[in-house]
């Protein structure tokens, strides 16, 4: 099955303006910007066969194509990376059968997390939206609950029924974590997703709704019309998964790439 990628990044983030800009210093020293990083996780995936940054704003253009990525430039009007998306999707001279979006605050993804999820998609043709998640380790469960106590908005929680299908994904911390040292089992959200192309084109038709604003969770959309999303357990394998919401998160972030090594 045909797969392609789909970075979304837009300069005016709520929470962090410019945010596919900032630098992040790996192991050796080296200044990436956000956006690159997390295109250059993106093209270490096997099994897709183009990867596209989506953006409407001319300076992350710029930067994109500076090293080497393919640029889609997409509208304003896009509330999400999924709608950007749709609005990409649109452009391309082939429809895919998959599209996968990873978005460019993500450049802690390893590869492996969006092969599974292609793998999944492939393999059961009943899936229209799909999303890994990770069993949250200490570290991570520990980042989520001071984030949470400090009133600051970071990672997002997953709760699945045994099947692996979502019951709802929230920027709180769910089921409750009363204490860390006896936690229940909290499985962090990862920013990854893949849509049929024609789920994609019907989210793009359906109004923004009340649990996705009150969230600011993209993927609640489909579940509020009707649409099963699969969550696709995926294992770390020693690695940290993080993404850049806040700015706290880039010290959090250029600490796991010196830990692990990578450039």
């Amino acid at each position: 099955m045909s797969a392609v990628i789909f970075i979304p990044a837009r300069y005016a983030s709520t929470r962090y303006p410019g945010k596919p800009l900032v630098e992040l210093t790996g192991a050796s020293g080296v200044k990436k910007t956000l956006i690159q990083r997390s295109w250059e996780a993106a093209v270490s995936v096997k099994g897709a066969e183009a990867v596209y940054v989506l953006t409407d704003d001319s300076r992350i253009a710029a930067a994109a194509r500076g090293f080497g990525a393919e640029v889609l430039m997409t509208s304003e009007a896009a509330r999400n990376g999924t709608e950007r998306c749709a609005e990409a999707l649109a452009q391309l001279a082939r429809r895919p059968d998959i599209v996968v979006n990873l978005q460019g605050d993500a450049p802690l993804t390893p590869g492996w997390f969006v092969e599974a999820l292609i793998g999944r998609m492939a393999s059961d043709l009943s899936v229209q939206m799909a999303t890994p998640v990770l069993k949250c380790d200490a570290e991570t469960l520990e980042n989520f609950v001071t984030d949470r106590r400090n009133g600051r908005v970071g990672g997002t929680t997953a709760v699945m029924r045994a099947d692996g299908s979502a019951l709802y994904f929230s920027k709180e911390v769910l089921p409750y974590v009363g204490t860390l040292e006896a936690p229940p089992e909290v499985w962090h959200h990862v920013g990854v997703y893949g849509y049929r192309p024609g789920a994609l084109d019907a989210y793009g038709s359906w109004p923004e709704g009340p649990l996705e604003r009150a969230e600011g969770l993209e993927q609640l959309r489909f579940l509020e019309n009707g649409i099963p999303v699969t969550c696709v357990a995926v294992e770390g394998r020693g690695r940290v998964f993080w993404e850049l919401n806040n700015p706290i998160d880039v010290a959090r972030i250029e600490a796991v790439l010196a830990r692990e090594g990578q450039p």
